[in-house]
């Protein structure tokens, strides 16, 4: 779940005066943890109100009020955004953080709507146009929302770290041989599917392409059949290494705000007749399985 931290004004934040450098320097300690957890996901410290301005909204009018505004304990300082397992762990966090007034402070967490709850009262239509929007903020392609026939695969398959699957590669390098010799001739596409994952430390990669013959492979590559399901299909337009971190802002990022649950299912990259492996662009697309 996200939240939003929020550090109540106070008089000495109103007056516009700044942290010590001992508090400079333990908040900077203290964020670093966040960041170290992963849970800090942005946070900023706010001007006093009186370099503000609010706007208030009665029907069709408009009243603009310049501050500083009184009401002290109603205003806000500062805020983080926080990606948590429960509200009961931003407690905890915030109780570690130092009191960044010389005062009395209140912090107050307020977790925020996700799209699962808006989601009874979205149409299908609604949710993936929300969902776009979603991908655009987080600098990724708009995705398509399709539904694919099943795929019947052959390839080669190893099992890489999670945090170093740099062999991916070499397995391409071994693999692009041996499809000479499945008797399919020249592929017009190849998948790169993620098929198994145990927990967080290795998953199960293979290097495939389509293929319905029966006859016996060769003993390096393996059969792999995914099930016709539907997909949200984004397209990476930068260089090839740099798929993973598209990757991972669509699985961590985009994935748990966007309504949609991914299915259990392998998840693929798909290399279409663009792709020039000399230069590594082009033609590439990163293919998440839907639960229904």
């Amino acid at each position: 779940m996200k939240v939003m931290v929020i550090v109540h004004a106070t008089a000495s934040s109103e007056a516009g005066e700044m942290p010590s450098a001992e508090m400079f320097e333990a908040m900077g300690r203290y964020n670093e943890q966040l960041i170290e957890a992963g849970i800090m996901v942005e946070g900023a410290g706010l001007k006093p109100s009186s370099a503000g301005a609010r706007v208030r909204f009665a029907g069709t009018e408009r009243l603009v009020t310049q501050g500083p505004f009184a009401e002290t304990r109603e205003l806000i300082a500062g805020y983080w955004l926080w990606q948590v397992d429960s509200l009961e762990q931003a407690i905890e966090w915030v109780k570690r953080c130092p009191n960044p007034m010389p005062e009395e402070l209140e912090i107050e967490i307020r977790p925020l709507f996700a799209a699962e709850d808006f989601v009874s009262l979205m149409t299908p239509e609604q949710i993936e146009h929300e969902a776009t929007l979603l991908a655009k903020t987080l600098q990724l392609a708009p995705p398509r929302f399709e539904r694919i026939d099943e795929l019947r695969l052959v390839g080669l398959s190893q099992r890489h770290p999670i945090d170093d699957p740099l062999g991916i590669p070499g397995q391409w390098e071994s693999f692009l041989p041996l499809v000479g010799r499945l008797g399919i001739g020249d592929p017009q596409v190849y998948y790169g599917a993620c098929v198994a994952c145990d927990g967080s430390t290795a998953f199960e990669y293979v290097a495939a392409v389509e293929s319905d013959r029966e006859s016996p492979l060769p003993a390096e590559l393996t059969r792999v059949e995914v099930p016709a399901r539907r997909y949200a299909i984004f397209d990476h337009h930068d260089h090839v290494s740099k798929l993973q971190e598209t990757f991972e802002r669509i699985w961590k990022r985009w994935l748990p705000e966007s309504g949609f649950r991914a299915a259990d299912a392998p998840v693929l990259e798909r290399y279409g007749r663009e792709f020039d492996p000399r230069t590594g662009m082009g033609g590439m697309e990163v293919l998440i399985p839907l639960a229904d």
